[in-house]
């Protein structure tokens, strides 16, 4: 006991003596936003462990909660409420042209991908809550190596995704989503949304194997939601060049208003080669950039747009800012 109280007043006497207790809590004040800021992603990372933990419970005990056979389609229906609610309460989340999805058959959704796909969780939750079907995600095999997230990938159907497989999805009758910008689009977009999507020819080639629709999809104000850091950005690229790890660090989580847009189907048409149907869909997705996002985003008006949303007027802008950069065709998109 004495040696904790000299030990507590040592402690006490070094603090007197060496902080300026004043400055800290100025400091501290000063700091917190900037701390609030890069802090905030990691309510995300506490949701995907939940997830997780929901699914093990249900996995764990399905001989008491559900059909042994049941437990992954209840565990998604907890999981997508609890993504649903969040979705709803933070961002004021909606989902816009909901009637062009069809009901009944097999879609391939190609979408834009922001620094975090949190709007794909959404997507996804609310879709499998109002109309029963699940959509399967085509991501990025890094995400298979991080401990703790393989149920939800398993629960989920998310696949790494050849050409091949993303076609025997669809073909079973399923719905499907590919990013074909992924991990590079997600850490080097900008405010700008422009299409990083290089020469990826993987989705138009899975369209066309698979006879099915392109459903075009765009989240309004995604980048302001998250945003990476755009210091050091090129030695983030060199890096990323020649590892594939993506190290820019993300920042963000601010309650933006999201909005999902859901465009007109792309219907199948085999006279189109990969590289035209590409072509197509990319100019799909511009469109709805062009018509829904205000450019360039700004944090401040997609604060101001959860109380307050003036609609956008369509203005005609140059359609050849996408960016496809050289680069080795790949058979699977990241998500």
């Amino acid at each position: 006991m004495d040696l904790l109280n000299t030990l507590i007043n040592y402690i006490f006497a070094i603090t007197v003596d060496y902080v300026d207790i004043d400055y800290s809590l100025w400091l501290s004040w000063l700091l917190m936003p900037l701390i609030i800021t890069f802090l905030l992603p990691v309510v995300i990372i506490v949701l995907l462990y939940l997830s997780a933990i929901i699914f093990h419970i249900y996995k764990f005990n399905r001989e008491k909660l559900v059909n042994t056979s049941d437990w992954k389609h209840r565990g998604r229906q907890a999981v997508a409420a609890v993504w649903d609610a969040h979705g709803w309460f933070w961002h004021g989340y909606e989902i816009s042209g909901l009637e062009n999805i069809p009901s009944d058959s097999p879609v391939l959704f190609i979408y834009y991908h922001g620094a975090l796909p949190i709007d794909m969780y959404y997507f996804i939750a609310k879709l499998y809550l109002c109309r029963n079907r699940l959509i399967h995600t085509v991501a990025d095999r890094l995400l298979f190596k991080i401990p703790g997230w393989s149920i939800i990938l398993e629960g989920f159907h998310v696949i790494p995704g050849t050409v091949q497989q993303c076609a025997s999805v669809l073909k079973d009758g399923n719905l499907l989503s590919i990013s074909p910008g992924g991990v590079y689009e997600a850490q080097f977009g900008c405010e700008y949304y422009r299409l990083l999507w290089k020469k990826r020819l993987g989705f138009a080639k899975v369209a066309l194997e698979a006879k099915v629709p392109i459903v075009p999809l765009f989240t309004m104000n995604v980048r302001e939601a998250f945003r990476t850091v755009g210091i050091l950005r090129r030695l983030f690229l060199r890096i990323y060049t020649l590892t594939r790890i993506p190290l820019a660090p993300i920042y963000g989580g601010f309650p933006v208003k999201l909005v999902t847009h859901v465009g007109k189907p792309i219907p199948y048409d085999g006279s189109l080669t990969p590289e035209q149907l590409h072509c197509k869909v990319a100019a799909a997705i511009e469109d709805l950039i062009e018509t829904h996002q205000r450019i360039p985003g700004s944090i401040t008006r997609a604060l101001i747009e959860r109380i307050y949303q003036v609609p956008k007027t369509k203005t005609k802008t140059n359609k050849n800012h996408t960016v496809v950069e050289n680069d080795k065709e790949t058979t699977t998109e990241e998500s």
